[in-house]
């Protein structure tokens, strides 16, 4: 698979391969774009392409937008066949007997950080860098900046314009580990933006840093663009301390190129589109909000830290990227689809009786998380559950159904079947209280809510089942054979 060094090569490669749309016709960036991408992304397989929109009005360069909204362009994006094959080659990798010259880096089981950096593809900084080759910096050109992004109002009750698929980068303001975060950025002013990071976000536990130890400023750069790898690695939920640009390295089989930003203490992709840069003080925090967002709801109006713009530089064949959420499926289905075709084989290395796990679009992520599990003893299914609620952001998943290894987690229709079939509600439910997504709406506190395990597997004597458990209906073998190799003497079609 080819591996991108930009967006520009990543969009014309879309274009060959019949994946993209340019769209020459003028299109307003305020309702009227999200509109017609709801359609393309939620219409029929072979209508649901990524979209370059030439002439968005009022701005200067071109928007791109669903160019992950699919199986095929999200795997094509980090340089795999299919999402399965993102699997298959991390378990390779994390698989302590293969390399032998890997193990000897890895200090235990889990260790990510030890891994990507076995593989030497740490981020690299250059001095010239194609996203500085346009520069606003001062006086009218910075106040103008903004205006010449086609940055989207996306929904009828949204506060304003939205920069929707950024690399938010941050230091820990006391060990200078790097973080990137895709953040939702409210445009406030020519020269200021809100940051939403949400409380369990990197971002936001880089702020508690700075207000503990006292820092004036948090220097960030706001990457757009760049290679494809990069741009989603953003919104992958890696451990703490574990920087992003290393599992894009990986996954571009080359390291990330970085340049030193204009005004701020900090690096930014060089072969981004688009770099905002600037700071956020801790201790500032305006108004921002509301939002339609991922859930399919509008997120309320919240306080969140104001980002101050101290400039923005850019390519000069730069492409504007963007995403629509809303009420799924939508392109963040299929990003958030990579993350755990990805994660599985991390998800193995601590609860290794996991066969597979799906979260649907209709769980929007952090709702639903159905796992198939090997089970060996009685309260298995509830050990998996809580070592699920006990890994990383996995602590937000509202819901967790555990059903036999034999059970495909990717057809909804299995799984409803051996939930209403398997389950005694008085038995096999487990709810417990704890953290949730901070856009969870349901909740009675902010964050913090009611989650429920459902165990969803065959039950026996050890499970408190006595009664026996039936067996499931199948044919024989050579009658499906027979009924195979008859079937053109029928008559059906």
């Amino acid at each position: 698979m080819p591996s991108y060094r930009n967006l520009c090569e990543f969009v014309r490669d879309l274009e060959q391969r019949g994946e993209l749309i340019r769209v020459r016709a003028p299109v307003d960036p305020e309702l009227e774009v999200t509109e017609i991408v709801d359609r393309v992304s939620k219409g029929p397989v072979e209508r649901n392409k990524a979209l370059l929109f030439e002439r968005v009005k009022g701005a200067s360069v071109p928007l791109l937008i669903n160019a992950f909204g699919s199986a095929q362009r999200m795997a094509l994006a980090l340089n795999v066949s299919t999402l399965d094959d993102l699997t298959r080659n991390l378990s390779a990798v994390i698989d302590l007997k293969l390399p032998q010259g890997l193990s000897a880096t890895v200090q235990r089981a889990g260790d990510l950080l030890g891994v990507l950096s076995a593989i030497g593809l740490k981020p690299k900084r250059v001095k010239h860098a194609p996203c500085q080759e346009i520069v606003f910096s001062d006086g009218a050109e910075l106040e103008r900046a903004l205006d010449e992004l086609p940055i989207l109002k996306c929904w009828p009750l949204d506060g304003g314009r939205y920069i929707t698929l950024p690399q938010v980068i941050t230091r820990d303001p006391l060990t200078g580990v790097r973080n990137v975060g895709m953040y939702r950025l409210q445009v406030r002013s020519p020269r200021t933006l809100m940051m939403h990071w949400q409380r369990h976000k990197g971002g936001a536990e880089h702020q508690r840093v700075a207000q503990e130890a006292r820092k004036p400023t948090i220097p960030c750069a706001i990457a757009l663009g760049g290679d494809p790898s990069s741009m989603w690695c953003a919104s992958a939920p890696l451990p703490p301390n574990i920087d992003e640009y290393l599992l894009a390295g990986y996954l571009r089989g080359q390291p990330v190129a970085f340049t030193p930003c204009i005004t701020q203490p900090i690096e930014a992709p060089a072969e981004a589109d688009i770099v905002i840069e600037g700071y956020v003080d801790p201790n500032e925090q305006d108004i921002e909000g509301p939002f339609g967002d991922h859930t399919g709801f509008y997120t309320p109006p919240d306080t969140f830290p104001v980002f101050h713009i101290t400039a923005v530089t850019r390519r000069r064949d730069a492409i504007y990227p963007a995403t629509v959420v809303g009420k799924p499926p939508m392109e963040d289905y299929w990003m958030g689809k990579a993350t755990e075709r990805l994660f599985l084989p991390l998800l193995r290395l601590f609860l290794g009786e996991v066969v597979d796990y799906n979260m649907p679009a209709e769980g929007v992520f952090h709702n639903l998380v159905i796992v198939s599990i090997r089970k060996r003893f009685p309260g298995h299914p509830q050990k998996v559950m809580f070592g699920i609620w006990g890994l990383g952001l996995m602590m937000l998943s509202k819901a967790i159904v555990v059903v036999d290894h034999d059970v495909n987690v990717h057809d909804l229709r299995e799984v409803a079947w051996r939930v209403l079939g398997n389950v005694d509600w008085k038995r096999d439910v487990t709810v417990v209280e704890g953290p949730v997504d901070q856009l969870d709406h349901s909740s009675v506190r902010d964050s913090f809510g009611g989650k429920i395990g459902i165990d969803a597997t065959a039950k026996g004597p050890a499970d408190g089942h006595p009664r026996g458990w039936p067996t499931e209906i199948s044919m024989s073998p050579e009658i499906i054979e027979r009924v195979n190799r008859r079937w053109s003497e029928y008559g059906l079609p």
